[in-house]
């Protein structure tokens, strides 16, 4: 059985380069052959602020936002947040994306496209690693970083890489597979 793998967006601005940069992650790790991988934008879900009146932990969704981001976090294997960085912080739609359910996220992996100005995105990256162990996911050390991402978008906004995040998102996807697999008895 393959592993899926969600290539979430994480950014729900208006202007968002967060699109051009997972698509061209997506199509890259659909490339890499590890992973049926597939592209999920947050804001199609159209969380708001939690709103759910038990912990997440029990599961007892009342709303259907919540029903629906849960069915989309349990179904895959391992993660890869596409994020740009806020106040040297993960954007909140991220935050609260992550607290909205708990059991979904346990035993699986996720990696990090940060992506900006000069850091790339690594301070809001290292922000989200944190929050991820708090919700029992084993976030890889193996990321890609983006710097200046602006000038790696072309006259119609389509993401172009190079050599180096080429290697880094690679050196990513194949830890990633390492870990799901290595997890997947806990997930069963």
């Amino acid at each position: 059985m393959s592993l899926k793998l969600h290539v979430i967006i994480c950014s729900t601005r208006p202007g968002r380069v967060g699109p051009a940069v997972a698509r061209w992650f997506h199509e890259f790790a659909r490339q890499h052959g590890g992973f049926d991988a597939e592209l999920v934008d947050l804001a199609d879900f159209k969380l708001p602020l939690y709103d759910e009146p038990v912990h997440p932990r029990m599961q007892q969704y009342e709303h259907e936002h919540t029903k629906r981001w849960s069915a989309s976090v349990a179904a895959a294997d391992a993660y890869v947040f596409v994020m740009p960085e806020y106040n040297y912080m993960p954007t909140p739609v991220l935050t609260n994306a992550l607290d909205y359910v708990y059991r979904e996220w346990n035993y699986k992996p996720c990696g990090f496209v940060g992506y900006g100005g000069v850091s790339g995105g690594l301070r809001a990256v290292q922000m989200a690693r944190l929050h991820a162990t708090t919700l029992k996911m084993m976030p890889i050390v193996e990321g890609v970083a983006v710097p200046m991402v602006a000038s790696l978008l072309d006259d119609t906004g389509k993401f172009g890489s190079n050599e180096l995040i080429d290697a880094s998102a690679r050196g990513l996807l194949d830890e990633l597979k390492r870990w799901a697999e290595a997890l997947r008895p806990l997930r069963a």
